[in-house]
């Protein structure tokens, strides 16, 4: 019978991706409620460094699956690896994070156990031994639970920012074993990897952002929001359409094409929440929302919501906080 939880951890030239340790983090939740131990694959050809990292945190064991071929990052030679250890360790749960790598070649190692890649969750919970897992569909305005009836492995993969890298708990220092795997052919040669352009405003440092949308309506109105920013000594930033639209710098942009950010207050000004944004944010410590509709995804999140126009509501809130700093 399968047990324990497998986690995948990305990494790229032995530089760990931080969606490794919202991974762990969710294996971990998962795993207390199960009883049952945890393990990492780290697949790479010289991950020594990054193993005794990884080690450090809460772990029954981290597996090093070596190889010469895995030293590049191809579909082929990770599909090859993973399926080598999970044959091996034979888990009942393998969660990765829903990077852009791991969606190349997860769905390619599910495929070869004969299952499905239960896709981009957002939170996964217990019941009766039973794992449910939750994704969002129709650009968030719905959420669809998922169980796996079939039998183990499950694959999974978790979205960025469903769980924070600090949730991963350390413990006193995981076993670490070596695990040579079999990579066949090797059809693709890599190519150098894609290197975002330094952004010119790191809003992942900011303690106070305040965010607008659509409902901003026009590039003038954006004044309202800068008033706001400038009172509360935060950012400001942007939802896609906005920086699409050239309202502001596309390096003021929050979502899964921007920037990810968890400032101490975020404020929603006019948005309506699509995941793509909400990937971006939602991590925040406190959200404060205003929209005119009562339904946008954004206030399933907000810890506070106004429902109404925000062109009455920003001035007054602006005016109020300048009353309590004394800047009246």
């Amino acid at each position: 019978m399968s047990e324990g939880i497998l986690v995948f951890i990305e990494h790229r030239n032995g530089a760990l991706n931080k969606t490794s340790l919202e991974a762990i983090a969710v294996a971990q939740s998962l795993g207390s409620q199960l009883q049952q131990p945890i393990s990492a694959v780290l697949p790479g050809s010289d991950v020594n460094a990054l193993a005794q990292e990884i080690a450090s945190y809460d772990l029954a064991r981290v597996v090093t699956a070596t190889n010469a071929k895995l030293a590049d990052y191809t579909p082929d030679g990770y599909t090859d690896a993973i399926e080598h250890v999970v044959r091996q360790l034979d888990p009942q749960l393998l969660v990765m994070p829903h990077t852009y790598l791991v969606r190349d070649f997860a769905p390619k190692l599910a495929a070869r156990f004969g299952k499905s890649l239960i896709s981009d969750c957002i939170r996964a919970q217990v019941s009766a031994g039973s794992i449910t897992f939750t994704r969002r569909i129709f650009l968030g305005k719905l959420d669809a639970d998922v169980v796996s009836d079939g039998e183990p492995p499950v694959f999974a993969t978790f979205q960025s920012g469903a769980y924070r890298p600090d949730q991963a708990a350390k413990g006193s220092g995981s076993a670490i074993e070596t695990m040579p795997v079999d990579v066949g052919e090797i059809r693709m040669t890599p190519e150098p990897p894609f290197q975002q352009g330094k952004q010119a405003v790191d809003l992942s440092k900011a303690d106070i952002i305040v965010a607008v949308g659509r409902g901003i309506k026009s590039k003038d109105k954006r004044a309202l929001a800068e008033k706001l920013a400038d009172v509360l000594g935060g950012d400001l930033a942007a939802s896609r359409p906005i920086c699409d639209a050239e309202w502001l710098p596309i390096d003021r942009q929050i979502g899964s094409s921007g920037q990810t950010v968890a400032p101490k207050l975020y404020i929603a000004l006019g948005i309506s929440g699509a995941i793509q944004h909400l990937v971006g944010m939602k991590n925040s410590g406190t959200i404060v929302a205003i929209n005119k509709d009562p339904e946008a995804p954004i206030f399933d999140i907000a810890d506070y919501g106004i429902v109404g126009d925000l062109f009455e509501a920003v001035p007054i809130l602006t005016e109020e906080i300048k009353k309590i700093k004394g800047l009246a």
